[in-house]
């Protein structure tokens, strides 16, 4: 299971989070509990999340119904780096980095975030994380991931053989649950951004950010 942290303030104003350590507001706490409480029959052997304070209470609200599971940070979890663009609002960073926003629309794949990451560095590192977190269990167990926006799309992205030029066409809204089956190096999705633990209202949207 592999799940995206719940909101934050900078997901609500469209603010760039990236490895920003921003925590979750009352909404996102409000998110998680829903999330943790629809998760909380399955048998979840350990509990994996990015070191990152918002993934950390969200995995922490899903270990409270499952106090057997050890809960890990892991690195490669991590979002994506920004570089620059780390906390700035999406209208300030379109007008002032003009230039590389039609870079970023047109051929995300191929560009580096200035003092940051590229895509394919996020999957590959995030892909490998969840080769190390399954290497560690037996094979028919049910592990739980908490990450972000960009590593999670990058990992479905993967999971789904969809180049990294094409990842937006994936939704993650915050709080949704995707369901990836591991065997080997090959992963396969079976539940893809699945938010129906929510209130109705929320259920169809997606936030923005990591």
């Amino acid at each position: 299971m592999l799940v995206r942290h719940g909101e934050t303030d900078w997901n609500l104003t469209g603010r760039f989070q990236g490895r920003s350590d921003v925590p979750l507001n009352q909404k996102g706490r409000e998110q998680a509990g829903a999330l943790a409480s629809a998760l909380k029959g399955e048998s979840l052997a350990a509990i994996y999340c990015s070191p990152l304070v918002r993934a950390k209470e969200t995995a922490l609200l899903i270990k409270a119904y499952h106090p057997s599971a050890p809960l890990h940070e892991e690195d490669g979890l991590i979002e994506m780096n920004l570089g620059e663009f780390e906390g700035i609002e999406g209208p300030r960073w379109a007008e002032k980095y003009a230039d590389f926003r039609q870079a970023w629309r047109d051929n995300p794949a191929s560009v580096t975030m200035p003092g940051g990451e590229s895509l394919q560095e996020v999957q590959a590192r995030a892909v490998a994380a969840l080769e190390r977190i399954s290497k560690a269990h037996p094979p028919d167990c049910t592990l739980l991931v908490c990450s972000h926006n960009f590593v999670i799309l990058t990992i479905l992205c993967a999971a789904l053989e969809i180049p990294l030029d094409r990842f937006r066409e994936l939704r993650q809204g915050t709080a949704a649950l995707n369901i990836l089956y591991m065997q080997g190096r090959r992963l396969r999705a079976e539940v893809i951004n699945d938010r129906s633990h929510l209130p109705r209202e929320e259920a169809g949207k997606k936030k923005k950010g990591g």
